[in-house]
């Protein structure tokens, strides 16, 4: 990600050529950046540029280190712009689009310069058509703030810095979403945030439906997290892998096995975010376990609309 984002950043450069002075660096932009400034941005309050902080995991380490705040989505504070970040991360784990993380930033968390400069909006259709996908897999339309047409199609706009590779995602694995099934915490807290229940069961029976798995759970299930699930919905839940009738997930073809189970409400169905094999012998599951008690999930439903 470290030599993307640089490729990133010099793209960013050129690009200004004809608002920058002769000879001056990216880092200069810092320097000479004026905090009055009011240019082309989309709000009133005067622009300040600011470190990106450590725990703004979404931007923290794309390629550089100041950021404009306000930011090009109008979030005044920091402490919002971590709230609504946040809640981005798990989908650049996903790596639907190679450049996911440099589009997000580009509005999150953007360069100090002296206006405001948008992603391309090919930039934006290329990293949406990647990500919607995997977003629809967890019950996520691609959000209305990230609408496309919105973004300016001139020169004088933040597109990735190689066309035809950014277009191909790469490391991008065919496997269900949900059903990705490495035992590392981060991603099970990952899934766990995106879903508004979870419970300790095992599978009855999978079916076929249409472009979709049908998964018939057995009828004794521990509740983890309930959310808006009531118990009284847990003897007959029925959940729905989406868009998941030909992409493989291993766990749905193994019966045997005990599973801790996501899954959030989605219009009339319950949908499938996530399936863990309950490894009761790994010690990393144990310890995410008792995580889970204690994590604070970001707010997607403040996002993702």
């Amino acid at each position: 990600m470290k030599s993307f984002a640089s490729l990133f950043l010099w793209r960013i450069v050129i690009l200004l050529i004809p608002i920058v002075s002769l000879g001056q660096t990216s880092e200069d932009l810092y320097e000479t950046w004026d905090p009055g400034y009011k240019g082309n941005v989309p709000y009133g309050k005067p622009p300040q540029c600011v470190d990106i902080p450590d725990d703004l995991r979404l931007c923290h380490g794309v390629g550089y280190e100041k950021m404009l705040l306000p930011n090009l989505l109008e979030h005044e504070s920091m402490a919002e712009v971590k709230q609504q970040a946040g809640s981005w991360v798990p989908l650049v784990h996903k790596n639907c689009h190679p450049a996911t993380q440099v589009f997000l930033c580009s509005l999150f968390a953007p360069l100090c310069l002296e206006s405001a400069i948008y992603p391309c909006r090919w930039f934006c259709e290329d990293v949406r058509d990647g990500c919607t996908p995997i977003m629809e897999a967890f019950g996520f339309p691609w959000p209305q703030m990230l609408t496309c047409d919105k973004f300016p199609q001139d020169d004088m706009c933040i597109s990735a810095p190689n066309a035809t590779e950014a277009s191909k995602p790469t490391g991008y694995s065919p496997v269900c979403p949900p059903c990705d099934d490495e035992m590392k915490t981060d991603g099970i807290l990952d899934h766990m945030c995106a879903s508004e229940f979870a419970i300790k069961t095992k599978i009855k029976e999978v079916k076929r439906e249409n472009m979709d798995r049908k998964v018939i759970l057995q009828k004794r299930k521990k509740p983890l997290k309930l959310g808006t699930l009531k118990k009284k919905d847990l003897k007959n839940l029925t959940l729905y892998l989406k868009n998941g009738a030909d992409c493989p997930c291993t766990q749905l073809e193994n019966l045997r096995n005990t599973y801790l189970i996501m899954g959030r409400k989605v219009d009339k169905q319950y949908i499938l975010t996530g399936i863990h094999k309950w490894e009761k012998s790994s010690k990393e599951f144990k310890n995410t376990m008792k995580k889970l008690k204690s994590h604070k999930c970001p707010a997607f439903e403040n996002v993702f609309k």
